[in-house]
């Protein structure tokens, strides 16, 4: 009470989960590879541009978008998917421990493998931001055993959506749920929960 100077308003997706399917956090096992839909970091900078009045040499453009028909042609081809999440607030990097921490299990990245636009890396280099951190709005993270990542990156880059689905790591096992980067210079460094306050704050 108090707190707010607008309208607000709620709304709810409605729909049906076939048979046969059931996804969760619960089903994430040790080997499955995890499927990146996209291109990180880009609803995130672009917000923090237009607020800020920062001007680049090229526009930066949201990825918002609505997944729904992208995730229906995935679990249409691959009903066995353990977990699909969409990373949004605290970006890739908190989806990540959120999923890990519930499965106790620990995820390993490859980050020469993830998605990012030059435009967006030079932006979060500019403004001392790291893109696993940075809010997305139209991409998805997916887990899937190892023998369905060729078929379900198939049927991800032929959606508009999914055109740079990409497979950026791995679970393993791991008690202390840690995740876990392999830097492009061949170190590996921990991918901790975001300290203090994210920004841009989007929602």
């Amino acid at each position: 009470k108090g707190k707010g100077d607008g309208v607000f308003i709620t709304t709810t997706g409605l729909g049906v989960v076939p048979d046969g399917v059931e996804i969760g956090p619960g089903r994430v096992r040790p080997g499955q590879k995890i499927l990146l839909s996209g291109s990180i970091g880009d609803h995130g900078v672009a917000i923090l541009s237009k607020r800020e009045n920062l001007e680049f040499e090229t526009e930066l453009q949201s990825d918002s978008a609505a997944l729904h028909r992208l995730v229906g042609e995935m679990v249409a081809a691959v009903p066995s998917i353990a977990m699909l999440r969409d990373p949004t607030r605290g970006g890739v990097a908190a989806t990540l421990n959120e999923i890990a921490q519930a499965a106790r299990a620990g995820i390993q990245i490859d980050e020469a493998s993830i998605p990012l636009k030059p435009d967006v890396a030079a932006a979060c280099e500019l403004l001392g931001l790291d893109p696993l951190y940075v809010a997305n709005e139209g991409k998805l993270l997916c887990f899937c055993e190892p023998r369905d990542t060729e078929k379900l990156l198939g049927i991800m880059r032929q959606n508009p959506l999914g055109r740079e689905a990409a497979i950026v790591g791995t679970v393993t096992e791991d008690d202390r749920a840690l995740v876990q980067m392999e830097t492009r210079f061949g170190g590996l460094r921990v991918v901790d929960w975001l300290a203090g306050e994210q920004l841009p704050r989007i929602c």
